[in-house]
């Protein structure tokens, strides 16, 4: 007699009386219906108000920064439309056939040849959380800076996509809020100089980087001496760097190359007590939250942007 493990996973069998598909089929079918609840909750999720759940936006801990990504990058700043991002704060015009400015929607994906008026030229994203996760730290800096334009970046495609349904509900939710802050997935260490003209931001933020313990991939850290130097071009003259981790070894890593630069000085115990920003970098991102718990230890360096000779005249 052919025992259980002979048996097809196809072939029908009985429990408690029922008939079954066989184990093979059953599974694929609870796989099936797995996959299309979570995409109709996911879908749910966007219903007008309702913020998404992040157990249906799941992705790995951190990505591969030096692999190539499929998203569109502009050539240049100017090339890339905001008024996507921040409609509150643009009117975005387009010049028809006749030289006749007309109100157009905003151009799904972000280049664009619109035309914005004069006084809307000076908007300008001034912060930006790099590797920005669930979008936390945005969220909570809004409404402390709701008249400063700032942007997450994120290149985790999942993760991004429930920040940006995070935002949208947001605004449904409280109307004329959190229209100053967006998201982006775009790769951070390749292209931040395809979205910031020199001097723009005023805040940059790394909370709780990726380590990359192996000293073979120290490369991708993203405090670096080579990225630095590509901070220093993006960011204004007094503007403020970020970091903070959990992992002392990255800790002192960071400390020791911001210390060797010579476009950056760290601030004083007196203005790190004055600034508000310091105390969010460990109360609001979910990694944060977890090292809190936790009663763990973390690892700051502050630094700011100082003057440099490149910098006469700009």
């Amino acid at each position: 007699m052919a025992g259980e493990d002979d048996v097809p996973e196809s072939v029908k069998v009985e429990k408690n009386g029922v008939a079954v598909a066989g184990h093979g089929e059953v599974r694929e079918q609870f796989k099936g219906k797995r996959r299309a609840e979570q995409e109709a909750q996911v879908q749910a999720g966007k219903v007008k108000g309702q913020l998404p759940k992040k157990r249906f936006y799941r992705a790995r801990a951190h990505s591969n920064p030096l692999s190539d990504c499929q998203f569109s990058v502009p050539t240049k700043p100017s090339d890339f439309d905001w008024s996507e991002h921040f409609p509150a704060f643009f009117s975005q015009k387009e010049t028809t056939e006749d030289g006749v400015l007309e109100e157009t929607a905003p151009v799904v994906g972000g280049i664009s040849s619109a035309v914005v008026s004069s006084e809307e030229k000076d908007l300008k994203v001034r912060f930006a959380d790099i590797g920005c996760g669930f979008g936390g730290l945005v969220v909570k800096l809004s409404p402390l800076f709701p008249d400063t334009l700032m942007v997450g970046m994120e290149l985790r495609d999942k993760v991004s996509e429930y920040v940006k349904e995070r935002i949208i509900a947001l605004r449904e939710q409280e109307p004329g809020q959190f229209d100053n802050i967006s998201v982006l997935r775009t790769n951070a260490m390749k292209y931040l100089p395809n979205y910031f003209e020199k001097g723009q931001l005023q805040k940059m933020f790394f909370l709780f980087p990726d380590p990359h313990f192996k000293e073979k991939n120290h490369r991708r850290r993203i405090i670096s001496t080579a990225l630095l130097a590509e901070y220093a071009y993006i960011m204004a003259v007094g503007g403020i760097l970020y970091t903070i981790t959990d992992v002392q070894e990255l800790g002192e890593w960071m400390k020791t190359t911001l210390d060797a630069h010579p476009l950056f000085e760290p601030l004083t115990s007196e203005e790190l007590e004055k600034d508000v920003c310091v105390g969010l970098l460990t109360t609001a991102t979910e990694e944060g939250q977890k090292v809190e718990r936790n009663q763990g230890s973390t690892y700051k360096a502050i630094y700011r942007r100082i003057s440099g000779s490149g910098d006469a005249g700009a």
